[in-house]
């Protein structure tokens, strides 16, 4: 039995193979989606033909999954695209963010041509010469701006709280979407791991306190003192009781495995994490949540269940090269 929500792999975690061919791999490894990051090394958004570089997307995308298409969401964590000398600069919070606005726009643009599930997007770190108030005026302001350009294209946002940033925590991201009226074009996107970190109430509580505007799901293990993005089974994650807690609150769009700086073992690591997902899958069968009232044995030992096989791992995906992406 299949999630009912649809499991991806970010091509941030490829960074070492040609678009097309990471696409061909994931395909093969039976992934359902995509989690794009717009940007370096795969597709310069203001390249001068980075609107053929979409269309060849578009296509290899409607190939996956036997011909009926795969997901994609559109995420951009590019570290270095806009300025070359500082990671993720310039941000939403900083004084002059007219590279990050454009570039969240180009963000919008190529999600509508992908028919992309949302756009993900962060505050970033607040500047040293900022106050608290200033990066509040500041994203209220621009997101603000970003909600109204993505509402005419038709595509949604998500804001992605990180550790360290001005928006840092769900309750966070909730700030700003009543700030703004909660537009319905503006949602909320939750990287499993960073909840380990920051959030006060854990995966479940962040996950079930953005459940009404849940629209990006990143997975990753973690170690609970520090941002350090991991395979599972290598922090603290309890894998089983996240996908359960996603059923439970309903979730249905992508939840994507998010793991950066691993491009060096792209391959295996892909073919893992699937595994450990579907493993983790078939435990929640046998599980129930920890906020259930009437569970008496709520606690359970995580997703290392090495007895339990993948009886959903072949897959069609196609290995061809067709295609110009690079």
């Amino acid at each position: 039995m299949r999630p009912p929500f649809l499991l991806g792999y970010g091509t941030n975690g490829f960074g070492d193979h040609p678009l097309r061919v990471a696409l061909d791999v994931l395909d093969d490894v039976g992934y359902d989606a995509v989690a794009f990051t717009l940007g370096f090394p795969h597709l310069d958004p203001f390249a001068p033909l980075a609107g053929d570089d979409v269309t060849a997307l578009r296509a290899h995308l409607g190939r996956m999954r036997g011909g009926t298409g795969g997901a994609v969401v559109v995420e951009t964590g590019t570290r270095y695209l806009l300025d070359p000398l500082h990671k993720h600069r310039p941000t939403l919070v900083d004084r002059d963010a007219t590279l990050r606005m454009r570039y969240l726009e180009r963000a919008v643009e190529i999600a509508a041509d992908l028919d992309a599930r949302c756009v993900s997007f962060f505050s970033g770190i607040l500047p040293d010469d900022a106050s608290a108030a200033d990066g509040w005026a500041r994203l209220r302001e621009r997101v603000g701006a970003l909600v109204e350009f993505a509402g005419e294209r038709g595509v949604r946002l998500a804001l992605e709280p990180e550790p360290g940033m001005h928006v840092e925590t769900v309750d966070d991201a909730l700030r700003l979407l009543g700030d703004l009226g909660t537009p319905p074009e503006l949602g909320i996107t939750v990287d499993v791991g960073h909840c380990l970190v920051v959030e006060p109430d854990g995966v479940e509580g962040a996950l079930r306190a953005a459940a009404p505007y849940l629209s990006n799901v990143q997975l990753d293990d973690m170690p609970s003192t520090h941002h350090e993005h991991r395979p599972f089974g290598e922090g603290d994650l309890d894998l089983p009781l996240v996908l359960a807690t996603l059923a439970d609150i309903g979730y249905s769009g992508v939840a994507a495995v998010e793991l950066p700086r691993h491009s060096h073992d792209a391959p295996r690591l892909a073919r893992d994490s699937r595994a450990a997902l579907m493993r983790a899958w078939a435990d929640v069968t046998g599980i129930r949540l920890h906020s259930d009232p009437t569970d008496t044995d709520s606690t359970h030992t995580g997703s290392a269940h090495h007895g339990t096989t993948d009886t959903d791992s072949t897959h069609t995906g196609s290995t061809s090269s067709e295609g110009v992406l690079s």
